[in-house]
């Protein structure tokens, strides 16, 4: 920076050194020596700004970062315009109010009068992009930048000093004061962009869930003749059963089902109860293939354990003194080794193994404990429970019954219709009517049962309910017997009880009133003797005492009856 920029003559040393003076800095000349001996900083205008030689470039608006435990250094800043001066250090940092969301304006306060947009331009272009300056006539204005990260630069230079060129006139001079704007652009463009990202995120998030839900399954076709008939060819197939059981359920909750169509849906549902047996039968074949891996693992395992004994064996007959002291220290050392490896394998393996054999163990126990339980259920059990069970059975052997009928006339139909040369086809529908027409029979004797049973528990049942007449009509009589009893006598026969129970040999009538007459004076003994008197289960009386000396004593005996009961 040459001195022509600065408007004073370097050749008048006295002229520099006053304009120094007059903004509180050591005069010094181009070379750096001190032009005034008798300087005192306190009649500047700034004080307590160390001297730095004016000559030097300027360090730029933002220093680089320095580290949070160091305090930041404010240099003194050139432009071409202008000079800004740094605050005292020791002085508290200027006072900002709270940063509004999405804030790019600043306010700037303190300018020189003679400040014009240019020179604001100048000054508060290096923080970063300036979109608006709106001046103001007076000593203010409003910078709006471009960028949200820019504001943090411009508060940097609150405090500063101002200088416009090196004049010393008040209207060339000011101090500056950066804040946050509270402006309603600023706020709305980041509204606008905050909504704009969580749109964005609940898109990113809907494509995530649409890409994670599994498909849906195909619509399912609505009810005629010509799909109930397809409908019934499907389930019978063991591979479309699944689809088919799913398109028969839809169409029976939406209630497709009629009088007219009332029988195609029941043999609908008949062949859909014809695969239970097939699934049953599919349990029992994997059931099967389970029982024999886990018996064809156990014996492998078994077999692993010998061939391991037999290993642990050879090293223990190799540890043994014959041996031993044939082998060096290297391989004792390996061979000790081995055979520990041997052994805690040899234990996991047995333990696994006797682990098995515990489990086949507690599921037989716990076969025979349902057992056990299902019989002490069922004498348990009441009379009313047994004759729910009996009729729903009733009701389960009555629809399989009918089940069995409707197969049995299938196949008398179907048999009718075919020829009468008899082929493999036709033994095996014999076979089948002889055991379905088996079956109908079994089932008959069994509904003979459950009738005869039904009949037994109905009568049990007339007993119960006239025993249970019997205990409510004792129930009444108590009941009625308590409200006979009049409420206000209660208390008394309570504290009588408590006093007679404390006083086992009993108490004289005039001695429990006297007891009585300190709670209610209103008492008399003949109340009291008649209130005994009414309770000869609680309450009796007994003469104690020979010749002159006999009395009458009342005692409790209310615990006497529970005892002897």
């Amino acid at each position: 920076m040459d001195s022509n920029s600065l408007g004073l003559p370097i050749s008048d040393p006295n002229a520099w050194a006053t304009a120094m003076n007059n903004l509180g800095m050591a005069p010094l000349g181009i070379t750096g020596q001190p032009l005034m001996s008798d300087f005192d900083p306190s009649l500047g205008l700034m004080t307590g700004i160390a001297p730095m030689n004016p000559m030097l470039p300027g360090l730029g608006i933002v220093p680089p970062p320095i580290s949070q435990d160091l305090p930041i250094v404010k240099e003194i800043i050139h432009c071409k315009s202008c000079t800004l001066f740094p605050p005292n250090p020791n002085l508290p940092p200027p006072a900002t109010r709270e940063r509004p969301p999405g804030c790019k304006t600043v306010f700037v306060g303190g300018l020189p009068e003679n400040a014009t947009e240019q020179l604001i331009m100048e000054v508060f272009e290096q923080c970063g992009g300036i979109s608006a300056i709106r001046m103001s006539k007076k000593n203010f204005c409003h910078i709006r930048f471009a960028e949200e990260h820019t504001v943090d630069k411009a508060l940097f230079l609150s405090g500063y000093r101002i200088r416009l060129g090196s004049s010393t006139d008040k209207k060339d001079t000011g101090r500056l004061h950066v804040d946050y704007a509270q402006a309603r652009d600023d706020l709305y463009e980041w509204e606008c962009r905050q909504r704009m990202l969580a749109r964005e995120e609940r898109h990113r998030r809907r494509i995530e869930e649409d890409r994670l839900r599994p498909p849906s399954p195909p619509p399912i076709v609505h009810y005629s003749e010509h799909e109930c008939s397809q409908l019934g060819e499907k389930i019978k197939d063991d591979s479309k059963f699944p689809e088919a059981v799913r398109v028969l359920l839809t169409w029976v909750e939406r209630g497709e089902v009629n009088r007219r169509n009332a029988n195609n849906f029941y043999s609908m549902i008949q062949s859909s109860n014809s695969h239970i047996r097939r699934l049953m039968n599919e349990k029992a074949a994997h059931e099967k293939e389970m029982e024999e891996a886990k018996e064809k693992f156990k014996n492998a395992l078994s077999g692993i354990l010998v061939q391991f004994e037999q290993i642990v064996s050879v090293f223990h007959a190799a540890s043994k003194q014959k041996a031993w002291d044939h082998f060096s220290k290297a391989q004792r050392k390996n061979l000790d080794m081995w055979r520990k490896q041997a052994e805690e394998i040899r234990n996991i393996h047995n333990e696994e193994l006797m682990g098995i054999r515990r489990e086949e163990e507690m599921e037989m126990s716990d076969d025979d404990m349902e057992d056990v339980l299902e019989s002490k259920d069922s004498d348990d059990s009441g009379p009313m429970a047994q004759v729910e069970a009996l009729r729903e059975e009733n009701d389960s052997l009555r629809c399989q019954l009918d089940a069995y009928r409707n197969e049995v006339e299938l196949l008398k139909q179907e048999q009718s219709k075919t020829q009468p040369q008899r082929s493999e086809e036709d033994n095996t529908r014999q076979q089948q009517l002889s055991f379905l027409q088996q079956a109908l029979q079994g089932m008959q004797k069994q509904l003979l049962k459950i009738r005869e049973e039904l009949k037994q528990k109905d009568m049990e049942l007339e007993k119960s309910t006239d025993d249970k007449q019997q205990l409510e009509s004792q129930i009444q009589s108590l009941k009625e017997r308590i409200q006979a009893f009049p409420a206000s006598h209660t208390l008394p026969v309570r504290i009588i009880s408590t006093f007679l129970h404390v006083h086992p040999f009993g108490a004289s009538i005039e001695y429990i009133c006297s007891y009585l007459q300190r709670l209610d004076t209103k008492i008399s003994t003949t109340e009291v003797e008649t209130l005994l008197g009414r309770l000869p289960c609680t309450f009796r009386q007994e003469l104690t005492g020979v010749g002159a000396s006999l009395e009458k004593r009342w005692k409790f005996c209310g615990f006497e009856g529970i005892k002897t009961a």
